[in-house]
């Protein structure tokens, strides 16, 4: 049975902002991006963060970024959305009944299963089937935009924490 994490970078006051210049990753972060798509069984994306990464599935990039696209475009990729009508290559569009999807995605594959998006995370927070959260802290305090916890959770427990790059530190949690 695969598990469903939910990993994304965040400002150290909780914050999500993609198009902020401090989530640029130094080369020992972006590698470990590289390794991390490399490593999963799929990614689950909500329709924004979804539109926001289909940059990868086209364009021109040095060695490293060719090296994640190629990891990318090769995961398939599930998208929730009530509005997209299609998605890309390698993608399926989820549609109806969240729960039922996601649990029948979490029997038919093993490994891990990330999910992009804290919308999407906080839905299926909600109904019990995110299993990890990996939160990558920025040293940036934006004091806007959106926020990694899209609502309220239950307790978690903190069971790892890894400095990576010069900056960045990945803490892992899992439902208390």
């Amino acid at each position: 049975m695969a598990k469903i994490v939910f990993a994304l970078n965040q400002s150290l006051d909780g914050f999500v902002d993609h198009d902020h210049p401090a989530f640029q990753p130094d080369p020992l972060l972006f590698r470990h991006f590289i390794d991390d798509v490399s490593g999963l069984s799929g990614i689950l994306y909500g329709r924004r963060m979804y539109e926001n990464m289909r940059v990868w599935d086209g364009f021109e990039w040095g060695a490293p970024e060719r090296e994640f696209a190629a990891a990318w475009q090769s995961k398939p990729k599930w998208v929730v959305s009530k509005t997209l009508k299609s998605v890309g290559p390698n993608a399926s569009l989820i549609e109806g009944d969240l729960a039922a999807a996601i649990s029948g995605l979490k029997a038919q594959h093993e490994g891990v299963i990330e999910v992009a998006g804290p919308e999407l995370a906080h839905s299926l927070t909600e109904l019990g089937l995110v299993d990890e959260y990996r939160l990558y802290l920025h040293p940036v305090v934006l004091g806007h935009g959106k926020p990694f916890f899209a609502g309220p959770r239950p307790p978690l427990r903190l069971v790892a924490s890894d400095r990576i790059g010069e900056n960045v530190i990945r803490l892992t949690y899992v439902p208390a």
